[in-house]
């Protein structure tokens, strides 16, 4: 099987950093939130997409 050099790179690095908080999510969710209020950029919030089950352009009848 092909092992792709930089996904193994990533999971390494996601491994390690999931292990530095004990694989605790509050405390990686908590630590990528610090992260994201220190970065500075304005985060933009998209409205959520609701679809219905009406057909975009109706049938002739």
């Amino acid at each position: 099987m092909y092992k792709d050099e930089i996904i193994g790179e990533i999971h390494q690095y996601r491994e390690e950093y999931a292990k530095s908080f004990n694989y605790d999510l509050r405390a990686i969710f908590d630590d990528l939130r610090k992260k994201q209020i220190a970065h500075g950029h304005k985060v933009v919030k998209l409205p959520i997409k609701r679809y219905s089950n009406k057909p975009l352009h109706p049938m002739p009848d």
